[in-house]
């Protein structure tokens, strides 16, 4: 199996390419909201965990978010390996990754690291809540919140995973999504040779 991470800063692309990485490579794309969400729709015990804890206001804590992923790499078939997109984003999140693929004698196979600039990350966090009517991306303080978070809390995965021989970065700031996505397509191509 190969297990892929795909990394960068909030609005690099990460699920807008995670899409067509998937389908050319038969991955299984994980997506940690999609997840929570799905969990919580079928009503099963972490969802319900999950739901409960949002609902006080409170953050899932990692070992929900890790279950969700773990019950994934278990139970679904039929692919060639898996696409983490939103996880990990601390460094207790990656070690916590490396013992539950260990117990299966697996590894992370790559990171997948699309780059972009603080001010392109405001113009397109911008564009989406416009577009999409996201009141999460609206506000200024918010947006500025999520790059400090990255800055802090998920940016030192890049020295991890740089020390392990399995980070690769791609400069993601084309002005369309189609040029950025050959960008990504070509950089997986030297990865998986």
């Amino acid at each position: 199996m190969k297990y892929y991470i795909m990394f960068g800063p909030p609005g690099a692309g990460k699920g807008t390419h995670a899409a067509a990485v998937r389908e050319k490579y038969n991955l299984c794309h994980l997506s940690t909201g999609e997840l929570l969400r799905a969990e919580i729709a079928k009503g099963s015990e972490l969802g319900l965990h999950a739901k409960s804890l949002i609902d006080k206001g409170s953050l899932v804590p990692d070992s929900v978010v890790e279950g969700m992923i773990e019950n994934q790499f278990n139970e679904v078939k039929g692919v060639a390996g898996f696409l983490l997109d939103g996880f990990p984003r601390t460094l207790g999140q990656a070690r916590d990754l490396d013992a539950i693929l260990a117990k299966r004698g697996e590894e992370v196979t790559a990171v997948i690291s699309l780059m972009i600039s603080d001010e392109t990350v405001k113009q397109r966090i911008a564009h989406r809540a416009a577009i999409e009517g996201r009141a999460d991306d609206a506000s200024e303080e918010t947006i500025n919140n999520r790059i400090k978070t990255y800055h802090t809390q998920t940016e030192p995965l890049i020295e991890y995973y740089k020390a392990q021989g399995k980070y690769h970065e791609v400069q993601a700031e084309e002005p369309t999504i189609e040029q950025n996505r050959a960008k990504v397509l070509a950089l997986m191509e030297t990865i998986e040779k």
